[in-house]
């Protein structure tokens, strides 16, 4: 059956203006914060609602819009930090690593809290949303870091079958101790809060290894 051209050229132009009203709704939730409307959005694009709602049926599509786009910013560092199959072996190189995944996301929430509220903490929306997105992403992170802790374990003699647990509840840890910091409640730099978190989440792992391995 012949590809009719005109509906993938359509297709082609919805995907890229789509993106561009993600990325309009950015700048707007910057501007106004994480209650931003639609009316604001469209301001802020240039455009009207209605065209607005013709490429997004509700707020809740714009909302997973913005959370896709910032799930794949946040991604692209994260790998550019701890690489996607990195193959740590030293303790003091995953140490390192785990460090610089923790500052990454917590430079986020620093350089941008009212997108970060808007996507964590989610804003009105018309109708509830099937499956939450922002846990979709921290799935996501929590998977890389069991990537970059699975070598130190096995080179330890662990099952590294426990890096997938431990790599979340290293990034549940972060997340949890994220919200008092961008509230103000903790007076830290975001370099010292991440050094601390560091310190608290490799003394975890590190003892949990030291001792499985004395167990096997």
């Amino acid at each position: 059956m012949p590809v009719d051209g005109r509906s993938v050229r359509w297709e082609s132009h919805r995907r890229v203006r789509r993106a561009a009203l993600a990325d309009a709704t950015l700048v707007a939730i910057r501007r106004h914060g994480p209650s931003v409307g639609m009316d604001d959005v469209a301001r802020v694009a240039g455009t009207s609602k209605t065209v607005l709602y013709r490429h997004f049926t509700d707020k809740v599509q714009l909302y997973l819009a913005v959370c896709e786009r910032v799930a794949d910013t946040l991604l692209r560092q994260l790998r550019q930090v701890l690489g996607p199959e990195r193959d740590i072996r030293e303790a003091g190189q995953a140490r390192a690593a785990l460090a610089a995944g923790i500052d990454v996301y917590l430079q986020l929430i620093e350089s941008d809290p009212k997108v970060y509220r808007f996507v964590v903490h989610h804003p009105a929306l018309e109708r509830p949303i099937n499956a939450d997105p922002v846990d979709g992403l921290v799935q996501l992170i929590g998977d890389q870091v069991a990537r970059v802790i699975a070598p130190t374990l096995r080179s330890e003699g662990v099952d590294p079958e426990v890096a997938l647990p431990w790599g979340h509840g290293v990034i549940g840890l972060v997340k949890a101790a994220a919200d008092p910091w961008l509230d103000g409640r903790v007076a830290l730099t975001r370099l010292e809060l991440t050094d601390y978190l560091t310190q608290l989440a490799w003394n975890g792992l590190s003892g949990a290894v030291a001792s499985s391995s004395e167990g096997s």
